[in-house]
């Protein structure tokens, strides 16, 4: 068990040790560790090895002069310069909200970043002003689209942050695909399978083998099959991919470079610069006075937290989970796996960096 804070500090220290500036540095860490925290320890300290290696690659600037390279008043266009997705997203969240105090709305598209964490950080930064976020990404082509055995798309997250008045804000922020691939790692890390549904096989089989995927499988759009609309998945995967890589001049489909941790790929010639993003924020008081909207959102929220629920159940808000894990690691600590605990101390060792345990 660890302390958000003490994991923070480290991830810190290895952002500065690969040359980011302390005011970066500090915010690539909190972006990483909020994942931890919120219990998505898919996109969390997990990751910080994969982003290192991105660095030893080549692929990862980490002094980028991040900038705008098209706009009008409420869009942009935003070059990352091969920065951290953790630095880059949030920069161009600023501009999408700073278009929307000026002009109701912002919506930014970004091309020539990385791996941006869990999008949920960057749709909640509109919170803080009042507005609702939206966020999205592209990913490597680990998807088979429905009746596919070609990996065309990536795991395409979207996330939308909704404020509210007295009840906690509405966060959705989930994976275009059956699971997000950080829960394959997972279960490769515990020696598990994975249930039915998340993964097909080479032959487009359905699998348990938590290690199709590197074995030429993919992973299932949400739904899993035909039958149960994974059509729909593929839908939602396909507009984020436009969004993001075709719209700002990111790769874009099979061409999207991948992650640093997914070692069984090798990153192709590609079609654009780097990995894509969208982001947007709205002025609510753009749609209606602000205090109505929020009052009518709490209405929302308790009238489906009210709702009959099935024994031994309780229906939840979108958000509800991750704020309750935040409110309990926060305090109890976030633990970490063996081959994670590794993952650090082989970085510690290389970076002349103390990392011991911490609880």
């Amino acid at each position: 068990m660890y302390q958000a804070s003490y994991l923070k500090h480290f991830t810190e220290e290895v952002f500065l040790a690969i040359g980011c500036s302390a005011e970066e540095a500090l915010l690539a860490s909190q972006v990483l560790i909020s994942a931890d925290l919120r219990g998505v320890d898919s996109h969390g300290i997990a990751r910080l090895a994969g982003y290192v290696r991105l660095y030893d690659n080549g692929r990862l600037n980490p002094t980028p002069d991040i900038k705008v390279v098209y706009e009008t008043p409420s869009t942009a266009v935003v070059d990352g310069d091969r920065g951290l997705g953790l630095i880059v997203a949030p920069r161009a969240m600023e501009i999408a909200m700073e278009k929307a105090e000026k002009v109701g709305s912002g919506w930014v598209s970004v091309r020539n970043s990385n791996h941006f964490g869990i999008a949920g950080y960057h749709a909640m930064l509109a919170l803080q002003k009042e507005m609702i976020g939206m966020t999205m990404t592209n990913a490597a082509p680990l998807v088979a689209p429905t009746f596919s055995l070609d990996k065309l798309l990536g795991t395409n997250p979207i996330a939308v942050a909704v404020p509210a008045n007295e009840e906690p804000p509405f966060v959705a922020d989930f994976a275009s695909t059956a699971v997000a691939y950080g829960k394959f790692e997972i279960l490769q890390r515990k020696g598990l399978p994975a249930p039915l549904g998340w993964a097909q096989d080479a032959e487009g089989n359905d699998t348990t083998d938590s290690n199709a995927v590197k074995s030429g499988g993919g992973l299932l759009p949400l739904g899993s099959d035909r039958e149960h609309g994974s059509h729909k998945g593929y839908g939602l995967g396909a507009i984020v991919d436009i969004f993001s890589g075709v719209l700002s001049g990111a790769n874009f489909g099979p061409w999207v470079p991948p992650f640093a941790t997914a070692g069984f790929m090798s990153a192709q010639a590609g079609v654009g610069l780097g990995t894509g993003h969208f982001l947007g924020a709205m002025r609510i008081d753009g749609f209606r006075p602000a205090n109505e909207f929020k009052e009518d959102m709490d209405k929302w929220i308790r009238a489906f937290r009210g709702a009959r629920a099935v024994e031994g159940k309780k229906v939840l808000i979108p958000g509800d989970p991750e704020r309750e894990t935040e409110a309990i690691r926060s305090v109890e600590g976030i633990e970490l796996l063996e081959p994670v605990i590794l993952s650090l101390s082989e970085l510690a060792k290389r970076f002349g960096i103390s990392f011991e345990n911490n609880l």
